[in-house]
């Protein structure tokens, strides 16, 4: 696989996860844009990128800014006049539990991840629309899909970006614009203490990145969660079990719970096309029979 005709944008990759994404993209030819709030960081991987015969420009700029990123964006399209690719990295910890948490905390980390990757993704997306190309991954994590001790803030942000993926994915598709989620495990600035020296030897942010390609190829998937750490590769789906029809009875909520364990078999679960696909099957069950998406 090639990337030679393709610009990218990595934010966050002054280091870690982002330098090591922005190294493998340039290592197979993209035109690469290293974003970072730090601009010593960006400029040192841009350097690392051409000093290896790549091309890289660094840009320092938060996420969170809009008028940064539109500057930056402008810079992108008068150096190379397209922007295919764009890796949502940029992220920051505030861990405390919840109880001990500041309410300032917990909306600076939502401000980063999620209204980071919003004003980003925002910045290019009718550039992707009218050169009817682009590939768009959210950096999602375990901590919001399965849930963490003391990262309600990060989990809150990171499930988050799943749901949008979700919906920009379904939106973009009839502009071949693929919206799809990397959720790794790597060692970085943010998992220091977090995990024992040894674990993170094994967790280096380059066993990460060889996953990113299949999410910014040409055939790339689309609305697809892909896991990666040492060199693990995994999907995770949000799924929806059969259920059971309990209807509307007086003792309907008794009835919710005798059957539970049923509602919770797994057998025959799926994994909704759309949101819309619980109301549609809801509605079946209850004997009326919705239009379809496609029938709308």
């Amino acid at each position: 696989m090639r990337l030679e005709s393709r610009v990218a944008i990595v934010t966050g990759a002054g280091g870690g996860l982002g330098r090591a994404h922005a190294r493998l993209l340039a290592r197979y030819g993209a035109k690469v844009v290293v974003n970072d709030m730090d601009q010593a960081a960006a400029a040192r991987v841009a350097g690392e990128i051409v000093a290896a015969g790549g091309e890289a420009i660094p840009v320092a700029a938060s996420v969170t800014d809009e008028a940064a990123v539109a500057t930056m964006i402008g810079g992108v399209m008068s150096n190379w006049g397209r922007v295919d690719i764009l890796i949502n990295n940029a992220g920051i910890l505030r861990d405390k539990t919840f109880a001990k948490m500041s309410l300032t905390d917990f909306r600076l980390v939502l401000d980063v991840h999620l209204m980071g990757a919003v004003i980003c993704t925002k910045a290019v997306w009718e550039i992707m629309r009218q050169q009817q190309y682009g590939r768009v991954v959210m950096t999602t994590s375990s901590s919001g899909l399965y849930g963490n001790f003391g990262q309600s803030n990060y989990g809150a942000a990171k499930l988050a970006l799943v749901g949008l993926m979700q919906t920009l994915g379904l939106e973009g598709e009839k502009h071949n614009i693929r919206v799809n989620c990397l959720a790794p495990t790597a060692a970085t600035q943010m998992t220091h203490g977090v995990l024992a020296e040894e674990a993170l030897q094994c967790l280096d942010p380059k066993l990460v990145s060889p996953g990113l390609l299949a999410l910014v190829a040409e055939q790339a998937p689309n609305r697809a969660i892909l896991c990666a750490g040492a060199g693990h590769f995994a999907r995770a789906n949000i799924t929806l079990t059969k259920g059971v029809q309990v209807g509307g009875d007086a003792d309907a909520g008794e009835q919710v719970i005798a059957q539970w364990e049923q509602i919770g078999d797994r057998t025959d679960e799926l994994v909704p096309a759309y949101g819309f696909k619980q109301a549609e099957r809801e509605l079946a069950a209850a004997g009326y029979v919705a239009p379809t998406m496609a029938e709308r």
